[in-house]
């Protein structure tokens, strides 16, 4: 009994251990498991809140400082700064050309006498948008083209800038009309190739002189030449006028009418088109060019300021009211930025306002509270230089990021030289001119598209295929099915983007007719194949076992592809002339390119299939066998049971399923970036290509300016990303918990 007892106790000091290790054990993974979990909801946190920490800057609101101010005596013809904001300078009508030091530290400058001989007198000033280049029409006739320059110096780790004038032409001033007559107005335009001089002299004729660089093959040196010629058929007022960088056009304004003559012809004569350009129940009042030249600014008396460019309509080529903007009072001055669709106005109440043309935006207001006679960008865009009679007054300037706005990323814009408003994704050029478009629609809906053509491919087969699995194969086959095709989805998805690009894209191309066929008999084939089985005479089913009779599908399935790939081109001759891909884009006149959905439906498919096929086929097995039974016992046939109870009860691990493969396939990067022609359009046409969220930021990053716009934007388009398959995944998961709690006490 004494032995008894100490046995027991024994036993109980050991249970008791035991269970102090087994609750160790517990608890370890209890808080590993949390940990985990924690470190995994943290990362997501952490990028989710890096990429708001990258995209907010775009959407922050335009900022203006005032800064030095530096006193005149009168009115500066043009004025400016250096690139890095530390000199400013301006031109007064005498002739000369003032510098002025924007540092804490100042430095004084002497002013720099222009070439003027004693008879002559500046008339008018011309000068381009995106240039520093200013040219001055004389009394005579002529004109002198200058230029300020900053030479930068570094003596004992000092660094030294050294104002100074250039001439770009020549030191000489340039004859533009050789009748002598003062050049009353003037415009002005340049190029690395060539310079255009438009002048309004003061016995209303209107001369033009465009002048040619060439190399001297002697001296190596570039020579300018060219002729001047004369417009005749001019309005008989003259306000201004308007040459384009490109200087092909000539915009002259008379009153609230605007004369548009094309340069590029070899005989002008009269205006191309002659239209009113003011507001209802307005006048003109201020008149400017966008960066670019594509469109024109135009300032009324009644404080609005609408946009104009060329828009093609019945073939021709017309100048076209696109859209508008406000201010308080009337519009005294326009000016745009060198490099951007940016412009400030200044208007009668002393106010200023900055505007983005294409996103429509109002930036901001600022009260001058003073007249302004002349308002410049600096080259950098980041300060405006505003003057009056009596000072001239440097202002920094924050608006990194103004081609942003939710408009703009998510509606129809009306881009420069677009018949009507589009959605567009075109975010670099060779131009610097280049207006940026960077509507993310086109690329959501490449990622929709590419999306539903995989899915489209892929669901049926991955959900046939597990149901039969699960429910129907023999499970000594079934051992060895899925684990093959759970290992299908450890391919890299490079290779098969590799294989679609280079190897399916062409097969689809010159054998279209095959893969229709293929698309059309395999399922045919199977069904065929599955109704003759079933009325084959009981004896001779018995002679195949059931792995056997589902293997003989195999052959057969290869068999059709074969048979489809030979007789492809017969089909191809008969029913389609004999060139697939010419009836298609000439007889039913739908684009057709190589690189296209259907390739990337069925590649991206395949890609999927494993996902959606684990799942689902986890899904159906789990489904517990009572429940079978029951329906057995019942009467039911296999195929009802499948329908009324496996499917019914499987249900939400299949939409699991399909969910987690539609995350899988808006995520994907690879495929649609080497399968498709990356080309962000929105169609539906299966044989056109499309661009997708991942594969644009694959193709742009690497060549974006770190914190630019683009840069952010991309980011942005991430961010869409990042919560379209946030979505999907966390519905997946809800529904996959919902099915462990609904039949986890089955």
């Amino acid at each position: 009994m004494t032995q008894s007892v100490v046995l027991n106790k024994s036993e109980t000091t050991t249970l008791t251990a035991s269970s102090k290790i087994r609750l160790a054990k517990d608890l370890i993974a209890q808080y590993s498991i949390t940990a985990g979990g924690l470190m995994v909801l943290m990362t997501l946190l952490m990028i989710f809140g890096y990429l708001l920490y990258v995209v907010e800057p775009v959407f922050r609101s335009a900022e203006i400082h005032s800064g030095d101010s530096h006193r005149i005596n009168s009115a500066p013809l043009a004025l400016g700064s250096d690139e890095l904001n530390e000199v400013g300078y301006f031109y007064n009508p005498q002739g000369q050309l003032n510098f002025y030091s924007l540092l804490e530290q100042q430095f004084n400058y002497p002013s720099i006498d222009l070439p003027l001989l004693s008879h002559q007198t500046i008339t008018s000033v011309g000068r381009p948008t995106d240039s520093d280049v200013v040219a001055f029409g004389l009394s005579d006739g002529q004109v002198i083209i200058s230029k300020p320059s900053f030479r930068l110096s570094f003596r004992t780790g000092i660094r030294t800038i050294t104002p100074t004038v250039s001439y770009p032409f020549s030191d000489e001033s340039v004859m533009l009309d050789p009748l002598g007559k003062p050049l009353d107005k003037l415009a002005f335009s340049v190029n690395d190739e060539q310079f255009s001089l438009v002048a309004l002299t003061n016995d209303l004729r209107v001369v033009i002189t465009r002048k040619v660089a060439s190399e001297n093959f002697m001296t190596e040196e570039i020579e300018w030449s060219g002729n001047t010629v004369q417009i005749v058929d001019v309005p008989a007022k003259i306000d201004q006028l308007i040459l384009t960088p490109s200087q092909r056009l000539l915009f002259i304004l008379s009153g609230n009418q605007l004369h548009i003559y094309d340069l590029s012809l070899d005989d002008i004569g009269s205006a191309r088109e002659i239209i009113d350009i003011n507001d209802n129940n307005a006048n003109v009042t201020a008149i400017g060019v966008l960066s670019g030249g594509s469109s024109l600014l135009v300032g009324n008396s009644n404080g609005v300021i609408s946009q104009w460019f060329e828009v093609k309509k019945q073939g021709i080529r017309t100048l076209t009211n696109i859209r508008k903007f406000k201010v308080k009072a009337s519009v005294t001055a326009i000016t745009a930025e060198p490099f951007r669709k940016t412009f400030a106005v200044t208007s009668a109440d002393g106010e200023l306002n900055l505007f983005h043309s294409t996103s429509e935006a109002s930036l901001l207001q600022y009260s001058l509270q003073r007249e302004v006679t002349n308002l410049r960008f600096s080259p950098r865009n980041n300060a405006l230089i505003i003057s009056d009679n009596q000072q001239v007054e440097f202002f920094t300037v924050e608006n990194e990021h103004p081609e942003v706005t939710w408009s703009a990323l998510w509606q129809e814009v009306w881009y420069e030289g677009y018949s009507e408003p589009d959605y567009v994704w075109q975010s670099t050029s060779a131009d610097d001119d280049f207006e940026p478009k960077l509507s993310l629609v086109p690329i959501s809906f490449g990622t929709i598209k590419a999306a539903f053509y995989a899915m489209l491919f892929a669901v049926p087969i991955a959900i046939a295929g597990a149901i039969y699995t699960a429910y129907f194969m023999p499970s000594g086959l079934r051992k060895v099915v899925k684990p093959t095709v759970e290992t299908m989805e450890a391919l890299p998805t490079v290779i098969l983007g590799f294989l679609a690009g280079l190897w399916l894209a062409p097969i689809v191309e010159t054998r279209l007719p095959f893969i229709m066929m293929m698309l059309l008999m395999l399922p045919l084939v199977i069904l065929l194949f599955s109704l003759i089985h079933y009325h084959l005479p009981i004896a001779l089913k018995q002679l195949f076992n059931e792995e056997l009779s589902s293997l003989l599908l195999i052959p057969l399935l290869l068999l059709t592809g074969w048979g489809c790939y030979e007789f492809s081109p017969i089909f191809e001759e008969v029913l389609m002339q004999g060139d697939a891909r010419q009836f298609i884009s000439n007889e039913l006149g739908i684009n057709f390119d190589q690189r296209n959905a259907l390739v990337v439906g069925i590649a991206m498919g395949f890609a999927v299939i494993p996902t959606i096929f684990s799942i689902t086929e986890d899904a159906i097995f789990s489904v517990p066998g009572h429940l079978t039974n029951g329906s057995l016992a019942l009467g039911a046939t296999r195929w009802q049971t499948l329908i009324g109870v496996v499917l019914l009860t499987a249900s939400p691990g299949i939409f699991s399923a399909v969910m987690m493969g539609l995350g899988r396939a808006v995520g994907e990067t690879m495929i649609v970036l080497m399968a498709t022609g990356n080309t962000p359009i929105m169609d539906w046409n299966i044989f056109e290509g499309m661009r997708t969220l991942s594969a644009n930021i694959a193709v742009e990053m690497p060549e974006s300016e770190v914190g630019s716009t683009h840069y952010r934007v991309l980011f942005l388009a991430a961010f869409v990303l990042f919560v379209f398959t946030f979505i999907f995944n966390t519905i997946a998961e809800l529904v996959r918990q919902n099915l462990r709690e609904k039949y986890g006490s089955l």
